[in-house]
């Protein structure tokens, strides 16, 4: 099975033979990773590397991740689009112009992560905690979704949806506070923690998308952006409740995560890199966990969830499926 390597340290990567060797900065002896276990790569420190590597990688279909000093995402390396076809690209485009059909897909993509986050409550609730009123109101936020008639309220009535369920982090997590969200730059560990998770969430999703027809590119929840890859966020806010949220509740609340495994540059907080390596463990992890797939009728990996979403939405957009149903967690 091939896996997914993470670099922290700085260093040169390059190919020799049919292996990626990777020799950090001050060592004296180098890694060989064998090419045809690698799927993709994570590079959290500065990379030297030439041009004859990355042909080999796109060769390969290795995808590769940059990530800055302070976590965040700078980019990635994708092998050639060998999947994407123009049929497929013309509608996508088609449905991001229609504004009923595009309203459609992004109502869908709140809809399931509300149901999502809905899921992490009511599972919390039934052990014990109290949040019925939470709950009440989320529910109140989630029927006004159907309601709305432009992506800007859709958007507004979500950050209202969210801003409750964020409440309950304060019950649920032991030991830490999230105190409301914040990103750049995250202000204490519980917003570290998510900050990195939604990042490998995106990334992962990213991947699943180019082994699709759809473009990144196109979106239909957040507005196209010339830097990123925008369709990946959407799709990010079915997985997020499912994948970030509930792998955070178990690292803080099992301890696997404590105050030892951040840092603190002036009043931003971070993963340091022991931190890294324990989320990165258990992010793995997770993904190839199974779960009974509500249409398959078999069991099958998260990541393979990932990837059955991408085609979900694909099979949409080409109209050989008149609706889109996002993934709902713990519906047979």
């Amino acid at each position: 099975m091939k896996k997914t390597y993470y670099l922290f340290n700085p260093g040169r990567l390059e190919r020799r033979a049919n292996s990626l060797c990777f020799l950090a900065k001050g060592a004296e002896k180098a890694k060989y990773l064998p090419v045809e276990g690698v799927e993709q790569l994570y590079i959290f420190g500065s990379l030297d590397a030439n041009s004859e590597l990355y042909n080999f990688l796109g060769q390969k279909q290795i995808s590769v991740h940059f990530f800055d000093y302070y976590e965040h995402y700078r980019g990635s390396f994708q092998p050639k689009d060998y999947l994407l076809a123009g049929q497929s690209q013309i509608a996508q485009t088609a449905v991001f112009m229609n504004k009923r059909k595009r309203l459609y897909v992004a109502k869908q993509f709140l809809e399931g992560g509300s149901f999502n986050m809905l899921a992490n409550l009511k599972y919390y609730q039934r052990r014990g905690l109290s949040l019925t009123t939470l709950i009440e109101q989320m529910e109140h936020y989630r029927l006004a979704l159907n309601e709305q008639e432009t992506i800007p309220s859709l958007m507004g009535i979500e950050g209202n949806f969210r801003q409750e369920y964020y409440r309950a982090f304060e019950l649920i997590i032991q030991d830490f506070s999230m105190r409301g969200r914040s990103k750049q730059p995250p202000g204490n560990e519980v917003n570290a923690l998510m900050s990195f998770c939604n990042m490998l969430l995106y990334t992962a999703i990213l991947d699943q998308i180019y082994h699709s027809q759809l473009n990144p590119t196109i979106s239909y929840l957040h507005e196209p952006g010339a830097r990123r890859y925008s369709l990946a966020l959407d799709i990010s806010e079915v997985f997020k409740p499912v994948l970030v949220d509930r792998l955070m509740f178990s690292l803080f609340n099992k301890k696997q995560l404590q105050k030892g495994h951040f840092r603190w540059l002036e009043k931003a907080c971070f993963l340091n890199e022991k931190g890294k390596k324990v989320v990165l463990a258990a992010w793995d992890k997770r993904l190839q966990e199974t779960v009974m797939h509500p249409s398959l009728g078999r069991k099958v990996s998260y990541k393979q969830l990932l990837r059955q979403e991408a085609y979900k939405l694909m099979k949409y957009i080409l109209g050989i499926n008149k609706v889109y149903k996002p993934y709902h967690f713990g519906q047979k």
